[in-house]
């Protein structure tokens, strides 16, 4: 062997592959802890929800589409309720909101010296726990506990198929779409924040490059990222070959996330689990034929859910012995 090859045959061995990944891993948000429990797990002298109380609460605003869902429900039950002495709007459309984003409300009555009923009070369902005991609630906010006085409470629940102590929304078996439509936003909206969009890979196969080279292109390629990024890089490699460093977006050969794709079926999902006509919900169609008489949807949707949600809020009459729930009809004009 001639002393010519031996710098040859050295700088072939020395010559190792290296691969390392451009910006820190971004923690996704994570829903399946809504719907862990499945039964009412005895926890020291109340029930536990089978659903996540806080978990609901958190996947609220996950989608626009779900949280717009909920509150024209809310609001055009409010507009319908007429006050009373014992329960004000403000505390209506308090029960109202958490009646149909929690599937449970409570109020809880409170009483003068003599017996006699002198307000209803709403108490947040989201801490609000049902007793082992018959007529006995408490509430459990920050591990603190209170109990209610005995039969003082009333409970408004959504029924459920498995138990009969909780109320469960009817929209849960959507809410994995919400979730799908939440990170498809939060994926695209890092997509646009990362500066290098889905990323690339960085191919460097020229013998020429030594390690000092290499760092000094990781540390640029880094230096480029974040707030002022979209800025070009210049490589300088003497004695390179055609080829030696080659860029390979990701983005434009593999990432085709299909986003408003995913966006069109969650939505759809959505709004088939609330029931609730789109142009109710001020959505733009996506056809020239447009979502048809939005009056006559209206009109379908009160009798299809508000009449419903009202005959619910009713039976606090009974319990009561007083009609203090009561509405007027659902006016168009």
């Amino acid at each position: 062997m001639t002393a010519a090859c031996q710098p040859a045959k050295s700088a072939a061995k020395s010559a190792k592959a290296q691969a390392f990944t451009f910006g820190d891993p971004v923690p996704v948000l994570d829903k399946c802890g809504v719907l862990d429990h499945g039964e009412c797990v005895r926890v020291g002298r109340w029930y536990e929800p089978p659903v996540s109380m806080s978990g609901l609460a958190s996947a609220f605003r996950s989608s626009p589409h779900h949280a717009s869902a909920i509150y024209t429900k809310c609001n055009i039950l409010s507009s319908t309720f007429v006050q009373h002495r014992l329960l004000s709007g403000d505390q209506f459309e308090r029960l109202a909101l958490d009646m149909i984003a929690l599937g449970n409300a409570y109020l809880e009555r409170r009483n003068a010296r003599t017996g006699k009923a002198i307000a209803l009070k709403h108490s947040l369902a989201v801490y609000t726990r049902r007793g082992i005991e018959d007529g006995a609630y408490f509430f459990t906010q920050g591990g603190e506990e209170h109990e209610f006085a005995r039969d003082s409470v009333f409970q408004f629940i959504e029924p459920d198929l498995i138990q009969e102590l909780y109320g469960v929304p009817q929209y849960v078996g959507a809410l994995q779409s919400a979730f799908l439509n939440e990170s498809a936003t939060l994926f695209r909206r890092r997509y646009y924040l990362n500066g290098s969009h889905a990323g690339f890979i960085m191919y460097v196969n020229d013998a020429a490059q030594d390690q000092a080279d290499v760092d000094a292109m990781r540390q640029a390629l880094r230096d480029s990222k974040g707030v002022g990024n979209f800025r070009n890089l210049f490589l300088y490699s003497p004695n390179g070959k055609k080829d030696g460093v080659q860029v390979i977006p990701i983005s434009e050969v593999a990432a085709k996330d299909e986003f408003l794709g995913i966006k069109g079926a969650t939505r759809d999902d959505i709004l088939a689990a609330h029931r609730v006509p789109p142009q109710l919900l001020g959505m733009p169609p996506n056809n020239t034929g447009g979502f048809g008489d939005v009056e006559k949807a209206a009109r379908v949707f009160a009798r299809n859910e508000l009449i419903p949600l009202q005959a619910r809020f009713r039976r606090l009459n009974d319990w009561l012995g007083e009609d203090v729930v009561r509405f007027v009809p659902y006016e168009l004009s």
